[in-house]
């Protein structure tokens, strides 16, 4: 399978002062759906917005190590052109334009595509959310927050990816909405094609649409592997689905954090 993303050592340094991340290496094969666990602070959010150019806008910068987009070096290449090229970042907080209509939030997003066409578009985003083409005229800021946050992946949608970064997108919201959100994920991962880079608190949640997994830990990789793999390991099903030996649920309370047993380190 090839490979359409790949994070080689990268490490990254905020304010010129603050490292961020360690020589962390990742790679999105074409077609899959990879995931980053970890807590917070871990680095998952600095590794998205390394990849999507963003890092400049909060005094981040690439120290060392390369990003490789379809084989191609990103570095320098300005976020706009990143978007054009197939790479759409979804933020974590969907950062709708609330005073736009739904549908004029779908059209900013075609800035600058000559290819541009507005039916067609418009119709599969509604495809894959129904509730947006229902409320289509009101305005962003009046939609609930789940509802927001299929907006700000209809937007990617219309900027037709190859890699979507997804950054939290549960977060906050109701569980039925969740649900349908993450429906609509794997059905874009299916039927468009398009590789899914995404970071998810909600681990139970992110197993059940992803291929392969990394565990970030102080801004580098501690484990990784296909979610099979992952799901046996006993510190993953600890810390992060809550499971405890012989299968018994475990309440989040009485976990220990796991940067208290490196195990799976050793």
């Amino acid at each position: 399978m090839s490979t359409v993303l790949e994070v080689n050592n990268i490490q990254v340094v905020y304010q010129h002062t603050v490292q961020a991340l360690r020589g962390l290496s990742l790679s999105i094969p074409k077609g899959s759906i990879v995931t980053m666990l970890g807590a917070n602070g871990s680095g998952k959010t600095t590794t998205l917005k390394a990849i999507s150019g963003l890092l400049h806008l909060e005094n981040g910068d690439i120290t060392s190590g390369n990003i490789q987009f379809f084989g191609k070096d990103t570095r320098g290449t300005p976020p706009h052109k990143l978007v054009r090229k197939g790479l759409f970042h979804v933020m974590e907080g969907r950062r709708v334009f609330e005073e736009l209509s739904v549908e004029s939030n779908l059209i900013a997003a075609t800035y600058a595509d000559k290819e541009y066409k507005k039916n067609e578009r418009l119709e599969e985003v509604y495809s894959y959310f129904p509730r947006l083409e229902e409320r289509r005229r009101q305005s962003a800021g009046y939609l609930s927050g789940g509802e927001q946050q299929m907006l700000a992946i209809g937007r990617a949608l219309i900027a037709k990816p190859k890699v979507m970064l997804l950054d939290e997108p549960s977060l906050g919201l109701a569980p039925i909405l969740v649900n349908e959100i993450f429906e609509a994920i794997k059905r874009i991962n299916a039927e468009n094609g398009v590789s899914i880079l995404l970071v998810e608190q909600n681990a139970a949640l992110a197993f059940s649409v992803a291929n392969y997994g990394y565990i970030i830990e102080h801004g580098r990789v501690a484990l990784d592997g296909t979610i099979d793999k992952l799901s046996q390991n006993t510190d993953v099903q600890e810390f992060y689905l809550g499971i405890e030996k012989h299968g018994k649920s475990r309440s989040f309370k009485d976990v220990k954090h796991y940067r208290r047993r490196k195990r799976w380190l050793s």
